[in-house]
């Protein structure tokens, strides 16, 4: 799956309260029952799944990049949240930078093919400089979300789009 089908407008925080990574994924998990992807009754599962994923390998990646997720066996569909961090959160970052693109993803447990495709499809999309610098500059959800989709939608991503299909 694209980040593009994946988020919308009340999945995208553009401005996390939290400074540190486990309040972050609490955040970004109220933002997806908020926004009605997940239920209260799921609450549990998704982030026992992330905290167990991040405690045993670290989702910090480079270039202010981090990627909490796990496998829940009481979601159907794969959810996500960004949130964005000002002042960036330590996520143990591979390249000792703190996070500012802080993705939650919450995946289908029985859905490892999709599980993969999505995390590579993302970091992809997110290996530009340019384009992280204009999704740390949006002012809103909705410009976040033009962003990703008309990137998504470009030539140079194409190739790859085509490849994991």
């Amino acid at each position: 799956m694209l980040l593009g089908e994946i988020l919308h407008r009340g999945a995208i925080q553009t401005f996390l309260k939290s400074t540190e990574k486990f309040a972050a994924i609490d955040e970004l998990i109220d933002v997806l029952i908020d926004s009605q992807d997940l239920t209260m009754a799921q609450r549990e599962s998704a982030r026992d799944a992330i905290i167990a994923r991040e405690q045993s390998m670290g989702t910090g990646m480079e270039m202010g990049i981090a990627l909490p997720h796990g496998s829940s066996e009481q979601v159907e569909n794969l959810v996500g949240a960004l949130g964005i961090s000002r002042d960036g959160i330590d996520f143990n970052c591979l390249d000792g930078d703190l996070a500012h693109l802080i993705l939650l993803l919450v995946l289908p447990r029985d859905e490892i093919q999709v599980h993969v495709r999505t995390l590579a499809g993302i970091s992809h999309l997110l290996n530009g400089d340019a384009f992280r610098k204009s999704l740390l500059d949006a002012k809103d959800a909705g410009t976040i979300l033009k962003l990703i989709r008309k990137e998504e939608r470009s030539s140079i991503f194409d190739g790859f789009r085509r490849r994991f299909k």
